[in-house]
């Protein structure tokens, strides 16, 4: 071999090494600058110390249709990032008639990846729900963890009560329940959920005797919160005597939604709404299927 050949095969044996080094040192800085970059996500969005409880409401939801499942995402991508244990599944969760048998398709599979992290689902009754043995096999599915056709239960300090708000309900037993556990609880936030409507700018609209029925009861307890569904929609009011009233009804299927005097923000974009309760507030996102933020409240604990 010649001179010249052997200074070739050296030079490009260098030239070989050097490749293979850049592209280690190459890949390293890479591998750097994403762990840098993950570090600075993590510290942009520390653990919240003051944080007493984060959970989220969806209604309307048991078709299994993709309207379902794209909601369930944006649950989920929302978990990944802010945990959160409790689900409030405020009624029609099994369309159209209640049938328990389609439960693995309307519940277990859309929210399969939440279950699987134990987040906790605390179901009522919706008007859909109802028309297969009036609702029972729903209140003893163990996946809705309903004590009854109306329980209360707590987290932390704030204390939630679920109704049953459709038109056979035992109206007399549940309004006479419903003060004296109100007048019992010693919790400084008090949320009350059921499946229809108190103030609403959708289908259906308030309800007046709703409004005459509850609307004295919360001011005088300091019910701070009424969640609900039924109108396929996202609103949330301000303030009314106290209480703010959202909607999340719009968990699976959409209807147009205008406002009134009272409504803070309204849209009938496929939905969910997140909850953080502090000690002195509980804010308030509204939440799309784009994961994005469209909509973000306060609620103070004086407005009680």
């Amino acid at each position: 071999m010649n001179l010249k050949r052997r200074q070739f095969l050296f030079l490009s044996s260098l030239g070989f090494v050097g490749t293979g080094l850049t592209w280690i040192l190459t890949r390293q800085n890479s591998q750097s600058a994403d762990l840098a970059q993950a570090e600075t996500a993590i510290a942009a969005n520390p653990p919240k110390k003051d944080l007493l409880l984060r959970f989220v409401s969806v209604a309307d939801t048991g078709t299994g249709a993709k309207g379902q499942y794209a909601v369930a995402r944006a649950m989920t991508n929302y978990h990944k990032k802010n945990p959160y244990n409790l689900v409030v599944l405020a009624g029609d969760n099994i369309y159209n008639n209640g049938e328990i048998e389609k439960i693995a398709d309307v519940f277990e599979l859309p929210y399969k990846d939440l279950l699987k992290q134990g987040v906790k689902f605390q179901a009522c009754l919706g008007n859909h729900d109802i028309r297969t043995a009036n609702g029972d096999p729903q209140v003893k599915y163990p996946g809705f963890n309903m004590k009854g056709r109306y329980y209360t239960f707590s987290q932390g300090n704030v204390q939630f009560f679920a109704l049953d708000t459709n038109g056979n309900a035992d109206w007399k037993n549940q309004l006479t329940w419903l003060e004296k556990q109100l007048s019992l609880s010693k919790a400084a936030w008090k949320v009350v959920f059921g499946h229809h409507p108190i103030y609403a700018s959708g289908a259906y609209g308030s309800n007046p005797d709703f409004i005459k029925t509850f609307t004295p009861l919360f001011q005088k307890y300091g019910v701070q919160l009424y969640i609900n569904g039924h109108e396929h929609h996202y609103e949330r009011t301000r303030s009314i005597n106290g209480t703010t009233y959202l909607i999340c009804g719009a968990g699976a299927g959409n209807r147009p939604v205008g406002k009134n005097e009272w409504t803070e923000y309204s849209t009938s974009n496929l939905s969910f709404a997140a909850y953080e309760v502090y000690d002195d507030r509980i804010e308030i996102s509204g939440i799309g299927t784009d994961n994005q933020v469209f909509d973000r409240g306060v609620i103070q604990l004086k407005s009680a």
